[in-house]
């Protein structure tokens, strides 16, 4: 299942376009001089209230029931899990970290059970243990059909998963999760998973004590883990006001720096209105971020040519792919060449000019994003430099049988979203007409668009589309598109060009058993390769993520995981 974006992107200026403490006395936070970040002017300092300016509510504040890794958004605040993403900027903030655990995980030989340690002293808001059957617990509650949201991984990768249906109706719980004392907790997997500690950062992993879960209404007020309690939760998350947790201590969390006191979330906001806030910047919007909201290619261009805004701006990159997608059951696309053609002839210069620029968009050739994290291996199979190579479309065309041209269709929204808008359609349908392709234009409403090509019967020969990764890694980009095994023919379907190769699908099982994650990253970047000689995507462009702060926030930190400014590690003062 595709990961949301977990950051809006934006093609105008108006729209908004897409994550303790060691045994006694308590500690409120970080020593004053604590910090690891950069940007933002001078050293951090405790103290302040941050505010939080989004245009999306955080709903169904429960870690049951949100689809993200607790990355550096506001859930990551009050939820830890076993492990977390390493909080620093760039490439380094793609690693997976220990978090409630004491490491990232100890897998048997083949990777089909892995076993954690919690850290001592981990406490909850109310100063009570965290302990291992807390962990279970909340894992099994997320299968629960009305906590339903989260990642589906769990209910595939645990042993006996497939029909549980929650604690409410089966107290036996998860035989597949042990907890042999209150610090260890043991899981056993139907294969081998070498990526389980990327999993484990999901919020599903947060621990939540039996004894306070209050079902469907525990999202008012969640037992918070990490540096900050819920005390407000306004509207399904429109505000959210968060307050210290005076029982964590940077002691046992050494990757959140909790200086602010307070953080105050205001959600539901017109995007330009968030980003006139922040341009100002009086009054409490000098101490706003935005984890949600980019500047758009006009605001963008305003920006940059005033030296003071410019210095606000923070720069994200999130792993997360714009391509054509092919259906080759419908013709002309059964035909490798015309799908080769296709690729030749693509204007990425113009595709990246419609998604806003290239300063928020990178031209895409191979369809892992650009990132170590993810095995990036460069590869252009299809060279059709900046401007396309309608001289090879043709050239293919004609030994397709296409000698005079062709005429297809290609499918996309007509939302606002610039990943798959009626701009991006045309620049596509432009460069295709001087390799002698008539494009005809298909503009489905939103929901209409996913309903339609994410199902089998329904999806056409050509059409765009977007992936983004649940975690940093090769795994849950290929994995879902270009296994076989993950067809899905009464459902949602992404494996859009319908591949079952067994030896792709045989190289997929390998890499999963591979524990080395650097080792494992390679591979993947290698079967990205293999997989692109079908030419059954043409990858268009990567998003870049452009966002205002506040004149007074400092120690910026933005991850390639999240691609977002890291509110756990914002100071205001």
């Amino acid at each position: 299942m595709r990961r949301p974006p977990s950051v809006p992107a934006r093609r105008t200026a108006a729209v908004a376009a897409t994550l303790v403490m060691a045994m006694g006395v308590a500690a409120c936070g970080p020593d004053d001089n604590d910090a690891n970040g950069s940007g933002g002017g001078s050293t951090p300092h405790k103290g302040g209230t941050l505010t939080v300016l989004n245009s999306n509510p955080q709903q169904n504040f429960d870690p049951a029931r949100l689809y993200t890794s607790g990355g550096g958004n506001v859930p990551s605040l009050v939820f830890r899990t076993l492990t977390t993403r390493n909080r620093a900027s760039g490439a380094a903030g793609a690693k997976v970290v220990p978090d409630l655990a004491t490491d990232t995980g100890r897998p048997n030989k083949d990777a089909t059970v892995w076993t954690y340690t919690l850290k001592k002293g981990l406490k909850y808001e109310d100063g009570t243990a965290i302990t291992s059957a807390d962990i279970k617990y909340g894992i099994e509650r997320s299968f629960a059909p009305e906590l339903s949201g989260g990642a589906p991984y769990l209910r595939d990768w645990l042993v006996g998963a497939a029909d549980y249906q929650g604690p409410y109706k089966d107290k036996k719980g998860l035989s597949a999760i042990e907890t042999p004392d209150s610090r260890t907790i043991v899981f056993h997997l139907n294969k081998p998973e070498g990526e389980f500690p990327y999993l484990a950062t999901q919020t599903q992993f947060t621990p939540v004590p039996e004894a306070k879960d209050t079902g469907a209404k525990y999202e008012e007020h969640p037992v918070s883990s990490g540096p900050y309690k819920v005390v407000e939760n306004d509207n399904d998350g429109e505000k959210l006001v968060l307050e210290r947790n005076k029982y964590w201590s940077s002691a046992v969390d050494d990757q959140r720096k909790a200086y602010p006191d307070k953080i105050e979330v205001e959600s539901g906001l017109d995007s330009s209105v968030i980003n006139q806030r922040l341009s100002a910047s009086q009054g409490a919007d000098a101490t706003a971020v935005t984890t949600d909201t980019n500047l758009g290619p006009s605001e963008l261009a305003k920006v940059t040519s005033d030296k003071e805004l410019a210095e606000r701006v923070g720069t994200g990159h999130f792993g997360y792919t714009n391509y054509l997608a092919f259906n080759p059951t419908v013709k002309p696309f059964d035909n490798a060449k015309v799908r080769e053609a296709i690729s030749y002839a693509v204007d990425r210069t113009s595709v990246v000019n419609a998604a806003g620029g290239s300063s928020l968009a990178e031209a895409a050739t191979t369809f892992l994003p650009d990132q170590k994290s993810f095995g990036y291996t460069p590869y252009d199979l299809f060279p059709a430099g900046a401007t396309g190579n309608a001289a090879k479309a043709k050239e293919l065309l004609k030994e397709a049988g296409y000698a005079n041209g062709l005429t297809i269709t290609l499918t996309h929204s007509n939302s606002d979203d610039f990943e798959t808008s009626p701009e991006i359609a045309t620049a596509v349908q432009d460069a295709l007409k001087k390799a002698g392709i008539t494009v005809k234009l298909q503009g489905l409403e939103e929901n209409d668009y996913s309903e339609t090509v994410h199902d089998v019967k329904t999806e056409p020969g050509l059409f765009l589309a977007h992936w983004g990764a649940d975690w940093p890694s090769g795994g849950p980009f290929l994995a879902p598109i270009f296994d076989g095994r993950q067809i899905v023919k009464d459902g949602s379907n992404f494996n859009s060009g319908l591949l079952n190769d067994k030896s792709v699908n045989a190289e997929i099982d390998a890499i999963n058993k591979l524990t080395d994650l650097d080792a494992a990253a390679k591979r993947w970047g290698a079967l990205d390769k293999k997989i692109a000689e079908q030419a059954l995507v043409v990858p268009l462009f990567h998003p870049v993520y452009k966002r205002l702060y506040g004149k007074d926030i400092k120690n910026i930190v933005i991850s390639d995981w999240t691609g977002v400014l890291d509110i756990s590690q914002v100071a205001v003062k």
